[in-house]
């Protein structure tokens, strides 16, 4: 059996590679990163058979979780600790996702791959908050493609899987089917916050090499 080539470098990284990273990532530190999966799946339980509005009220009232969920993400990709700054910029930047999610979940990633990377620079760099915001901008925009089109993969894929794991694990019951997203929720959703901390590595690495060939020109 051939070798399989060498991961691309993350300024590179295609959609396909991030998400196989934030898989192997998951492998790697699965029991600590189960517990991601818990806000998800106790908002998906609360909002079963409810309307738009009280699943943007349920998931608001859920704030705390994931934002716990997405720093937790980020120390362990990094391999930083979190600070005050990062936990009241996830705060700022998750607080619009319900009522978004609401209307449509792309806004809603559209939102975050825009602004969202500002948590992982705050806790990488331990930048104050304006300058970590302007840092997730910068970020955010380096390969705005990119990043919209790796959140929207990230969704894809765990959402493909869920339904999977679901139709595997369903029974004729309704609790069977409630237990089944439960779990399906709490194992895979872990993905998306550990997809969306490597992303903070691929944009840093595009915007370095846009900022090194922008150097390269004016001399």
């Amino acid at each position: 059996m051939r070798d399989l080539p060498p991961p691309l470098s993350p300024e590179q990284r295609t959609i396909g590679q991030l998400i196989a990273e934030a898989i192997r990532a998951y492998g790697q530190n699965f029991w600590r990163c189960l517990p991601l999966g818990v806000p998800l799946a106790i908002g998906d339980q609360l909002g079963a058979h409810h309307g738009r509005n009280v699943q943007m009220l349920i998931f608001w009232a859920l704030t705390p979780g994931f934002v716990a969920a997405y720093v937790w993400a980020c120390r362990v990709v990094l391999g930083v600790k979190p600070t005050r700054t990062a936990i009241a910029i996830a705060v700022l930047v998750y607080l619009p996702f319900p009522a978004l999610r609401a209307l449509f979940l792309i806004p809603g990633l559209a939102w975050f791959a825009f602004i969202g990377l500002a948590v992982p620079a705050a806790m990488a760099a331990g930048t104050g908050f304006r300058d970590s915001l302007v840092r997730g901008r910068q970020l955010g925009i380096a390969d705005y493609a990119h990043a919209l089109g790796s959140l929207c993969a990230l969704v894809v894929v765990v959402g493909i899987a869920a339904n999977v794991l679901g139709a595997l694990l369903r029974s004729q019951s309704d609790t069977g089917l409630r237990v089944a997203v439960f779990l399906s929720d709490l194992v895979l959703s872990p993905l998306l916050y550990l997809g969306s901390a490597l992303l903070y590595i691929d944009q840093a690495a595009r915007c370095s090499a846009a900022a090194a060939r922008q150097s390269r020109a004016a001399s």
